[in-house]
């Protein structure tokens, strides 16, 4: 009799084939006293320089199965192995305690990774993977031990595992490994992004897949619903099978809309944008059909790095975004970086809360050092595309006529110096704290254009910190007091002719799609693989029918009386 295991689908797909089990060798470790130091600090090191050769190989290999962008990833690891900040605290706890190397990179390796998890920053999550990854790969070869190796797998598989490192990934060969399963991980780790690049189903966060599949069970993923389905009956894979055709002919059908307008069934036009971390991501975009960029989050220049980047590297990254989307709108974000997403290198202050605390443009408008840099950068760049600017975080009509009077000095300063400056940027707020989205017809006023921020403005406004599993039942997008929020700014920009669009993750939803048609948002940006599906959508939904329910949807009293009603009506 077949179980059914639930987990969050975090590449789309269906695959059916035998387990394989990808296991992590035991890498216990012991405390040992050692009499030379110096000889352990050598082994050390020849661990480290033994691993550096392995992941140059793994990064070829990348390279060539799955493109110079994810290759990056062991750019990174590769980094991390160079990085004196990583490395010497190890060598100095050998010296000055005498331990042994493997004691010594476990206890430092240990602090950073849980540092890292503590932030809510997805991409420092991922810096606490890849510490995480690289170490293990030292750590074993302290040990003497063998770590698995998936390129080797040579038969059509599924792979279950407790997770799946980034070298994990990158090894997995397209021709064998049908899909993968994980007990632990999101929809934005490595291991999800990369199956979604190699487009392979896989399900993760199922909690307990490696303690219930053994090898060579079969196995269904359904990447579509989050659903592992182990041993099925013949029916169930019959089923599954007719699941997967119907799938693959989905995606023949929404490939051919890259394009297309994206359309409502009654002819309205809306905006179907992309947010994207890195210059990289554009290509992604635009084989997508993107429209342009609703979210460029520029902090990523910022990170993994030991000093802040220049204004000439900002500068050609932002150039590279601009003259690759020819003229389609790019929304880039100004610096969201401080409290929880800490720059070791900024030496910012601890912060008992620090979602409330100095960040994003309160960190800008006191550091202007760093501010004046980046907005520099990005008025130098305006003149290669279609650049918007926009200020995160902000709460009051002060804090945006402070940012943008530094932008307008800026930009004087430049022309008179003879740069050419884009005339026509656009300057708007993200919409993420609630008083700013109840103050929106006040902000619409002044701002040229809004992009709501939901992530934040749901956890800002039922009080719940999102990444606490106790309250996450408080992450409510359907909430009507989040709609009632989403609402008033889109009616505050459209009463003083400006435009509204939504970055967070509700843009891309199914069930909030046909909500925020109806509501009349301008633009909806989110993950570039989500924008067919979600153009496929809006061509079967009546804009005129969606808002006809406003009044009724922004009365109702619960999250879920919203969700019943929506898939009632729009057949979701």
């Amino acid at each position: 009799m077949s179980n059914t295991i639930q987990g969050i689908p975090a590449s789309s797909g269906i695959a059916i084939a035998k387990a394989y089990r990808l296991e992590n060798p035991e890498l216990s470790v012991d405390k040992k006293t050692i009499d030379n130091a110096q000889a352990e600090v050598e082994r050390f090191e020849k661990a480290v320089e033994i691993s550096k050769t392995e992941l140059e190989k793994i990064k070829e290999h990348a390279h060539k199965e799955l493109g110079a962008d994810k290759a990056e990833i062991f750019s990174a690891h590769l980094l991390v192995l160079s990085d004196p900040e990583l490395l010497n605290p190890i060598k100095d706890k050998i010296k000055s305690d005498s331990v042994n190397a493997e004691f010594a990179l476990d206890e430092t390796a240990g602090m950073f990774i849980n540092m890292f998890e503590q932030m809510d920053n997805e991409y420092m999550k991922e810096r606490a993977a890849d510490i995480r990854d690289v170490t293990k790969r030292v750590l074993a070869h302290l040990l003497g031990v063998t770590i698995s190796n998936p390129a080797l797998i040579s038969e059509e598989v599924v792979i279950i595992a407790e997770d799946l490192t980034p070298s994990d990934t990158a090894q997995l060969n397209r021709q064998y490994v049908k899909a993968f399963t994980t007990d632990i991980g999101g929809r934005t780790s490595h291991s999800a992004i990369m199956a979604r690049s190699m487009e392979i189903p896989a399900v993760v966060g199922t909690k307990n897949v490696m303690e219930t599949i053994q090898n060579d069970t079969m196995v269904i993923i359904d990447g579509l619903d989050g659903a592992v389905i182990v041993d099925p009956t013949e029916e169930e894979i019959a089923l599954y099978k007719e699941k997967q055709e119907k799938y693959e002919e989905q995606k023949k059908e929404w490939a051919k809309l890259v394009n297309e307008k994206s359309l409502s069934s009654d002819g309205q036009e809306v905006e179907l944008a992309a947010n994207i971390g890195t210059p990289k991501d554009v290509k992604g975009v635009l084989a997508n059909g993107g429209e342009g960029v609703g979210l460029y989050r520029t902090e990523f220049l910022y990170m993994g790095r030991t000093e802040l980047p220049t204004e000439d590297e900002q500068y050609k990254a932002y150039k590279e975004v601009l003259e690759n989307m020819e003229g389609k709108p790019v929304v880039v974000r100004t610096l969201d970086i401080g409290g929880d997403k800490e720059l070791p290198y900024l030496n910012l202050p601890k912060e008992m809360n620090p979602f409330l605390g100095f960040r994003a443009i309160r960190l800008c408008l006191e550091e202007q050092d760093i501010f004046r840099t980046q907005l520099r950068a990005l008025l130098r760049a305006s003149s290669y595309g279609n650049l918007k600017i926009m200020f995160p975080m902000i709460a009051t009509l002060d804090e945006f006529r402070q940012a943008k009077a530094i932008l307008l000095e800026e930009k004087e300063a430049l022309v008179k110096n003879g740069t050419t400056v884009n005339e026509n940027i656009e300057i708007g707020i993200m919409v993420e704290i609630p008083s700013t989205a109840v103050m929106a017809d006040i902000f619409a006023k002044e701002v040229d254009f809004f992009s709501i921020g939901t992530n934040d403005l749901i956890q800002y406004t039922m009080a719940a910190d999102r990444m606490n599993e106790q309250v996450s039942y408080l992450y409510q997008p359907y909430n009507p007091a989040i709609l009632r929020l989403v609402d008033n700014v889109i009616q505050a920009a459209h009463k003083n002719g400006k435009w509204a669009g939504m970055c967070g993750e509700m843009a891309g939803d199914p069930i909030a799609i046909p909500i925020l048609l109806g509501l009349g948002l301008d633009e909806f940006s989110m993950s570039a693989t989500s924008i067919l599906p979600a153009r496929s959508q809006l061509r079967g939904i009546s804009k005129e029918e969606a808002a006809s329910y406003r009044e009724e949807i922004l009365s109702m009293s619960t999250a879920e009386e919203v969700v019943e009603f929506v898939k009632e009506k729009f057949n979701v």
